[in-house]
């Protein structure tokens, strides 16, 4: 029987992330097989979770997805246990009125029960007031129990607990004392990603350890409820590898929705990996390169000296190559890279325009790209939704067609965005494909007939 449990949380900040990687990293060691999963469309918790877990973590988000794909995408991956992290509070996502896109309807979508963690600091009946309103806010969202964090003391953990009896609400499931969990590196875009600067071996240890102590692991264990397919879908079929595309991955290239990379496997892809910052040539054979998100501007320097990549990847456009570059992939590919101290760093030189380092973030938020003419993805009038988070710009409009009418969820005036001139195409929004088949079939067949 599979199982599984989410962690939300009140809002962001208050250890939901400390304790799911805590909860994984025990679970592991207790031999048990765990998936993990983050609602929403966040890189960086994943390669975290991914760490603990030892197992690419999945994104549940269905504003980008569509329900129906996370519901199958769940049904197809679960295993022996299944632990979901939320994002920001409970009832946080794509729309401020409604369910849509939250931690909430997640659960609801997978029929799971809800840990629910909060700050506790300072609280005392208070804490049970709070309960109450996420308890009672939506009818149908389960939560199973509460986590206190940052307790003063057992005693303050044993209060909490009698507030939360008395007025009938979810148990408390554990009090996880003040500063007993370790912090974890962050950067500009939130957490530092596990392959840019993963937390050592150690962390995840104390974190473990901190819930072992605390009792929360037992009562996390007892909470969780059946992960039973609640789809009945059967997994996909993968075609016959039938072309070979170069995906980055290293310290700069890293943003990849593994079930978009699994999606073009399915499709017949055969994904070969390669680095721009330590490999000299790419790999042969492919038909094309996928230049995904990460760090460029930490490893500027690094990725302007590697000359004989830069050659081989130009040498590659010039004969036709289709190239796939978003966000991170978008400035490897352009003139050069302007970082917040000022120095400036030679790219490929492909897209005709400097990127540049902003000291405030440039763009956060969903996405919905409409096609305005034919490219990698599709043909004109067609759509694919995801998701913008950058602290980066372009420097000027590049003199190349645009074909997406992007539409952000916080603006009613459409961009023109997506920058393509033959077979490249270049995007700060990261787009989520293994949502869509048709769009995933379009690549592929770009890729096996050039």
């Amino acid at each position: 029987m599979r199982r599984g449990l989410v962690v939300a949380g009140t809002q962001s900040g208050v250890g939901k992330t400390s304790i799911t990687l805590g909860f994984v990293a025990a679970l592991r060691r207790r031999g048990l097989n765990v998936q993990t999963y983050k609602v929403g469309p966040d890189y960086l918790d994943p390669t975290h979770l991914a760490l603990a877990s030892g197992r690419p973590c999945l994104n549940l988000d269905p504003w980008m997805c569509g329900r129906d794909y996370v519901r199958e995408l769940f049904s197809r991956t679960a295993t022996e246990f299944s632990v979901v992290e939320g994002v920001m509070g409970l009832f946080d996502g794509a729309d401020p009125t409604g369910l849509d896109g939250s931690t909430a309807e997640v659960a609801s979508l997978l029929r799971l029960p809800i840990a629910l963690v909060a700050n506790a600091h300072g609280a005392g009946r208070s804490f049970a007031a709070t309960v109450h309103g996420f308890h009672s806010f939506e009818p149908g969202i389960r939560i199973g129990g509460v986590v206190a964090n940052r307790c003063g003391s057992a005693r303050h953990a044993e209060l909490l607990s009698k507030s939360l009896a008395a007025a009938g609400l979810p148990p408390l499931l554990g009090g996880v004392p003040r500063g007993a969990l370790p912090e974890l590196p962050s950067r500009h875009l939130g957490l530092v990603s596990a392959a840019a600067g993963q937390p050592a071996e150690t962390t995840l240890t104390a974190l473990a350890d901190a819930l072992e102590t605390s009792g929360l692991v037992e009562s996390l264990l007892a909470c969780a409820g059946s992960a039973e397919d609640p789809s009945d879908l059967s997994d996909l079929s993968d075609l016959p590898p039938l072309c070979r595309l170069a995906v980055a991955r290293d310290k700069a290239f890293h943003f990849y929705y593994p079930d978009n990379l699994a999606a073009l496997e399915h499709a017949g892809c055969k994904l070969v990996f390669f680095s721009p910052l330590r490999d000299t040539l790419l790999p042969e054979g492919i038909s094309g390169i996928y230049l995904g998100g990460g760090y460029p501007e930490e490893h500027a320097s690094a990725l302007a000296a590697n000359a004989p990549m830069l050659a081989a990847i130009r040498a590659f456009a010039a004969n036709g190559g289709l190239i796939y570059a978003e966000c991170g992939g978008l400035m490897y590919l352009s003139e050069a890279i302007e970082t917040r101290d000022g120095s400036t760093h030679p790219m490929l030189g492909l897209l005709p325009s400097r990127t540049r380092m902003l000291p405030r973030r440039k763009s956060l938020g969903y996405v919905e790209a409409t096609f305005e003419r034919d490219c990698l993805w599709g043909c004109a009038g067609e759509t694919l939704r995801g998701h913008e988070f950058h602290y980066s710009e372009l420097c000027s409009s590049p003199d190349w067609p645009t074909v997406y009418s992007l539409r952000y969820r916080r603006s009613d005036r459409p961009a023109a965005e997506g920058f393509q001139n033959g077979r490249i195409l270049a995007s700060y929004a990261h787009l989520h494909f293994a949502s869509r088949p048709a769009a995933v079939a379009h690549f592929t067949q770009l890729l096996k007939c050039p």
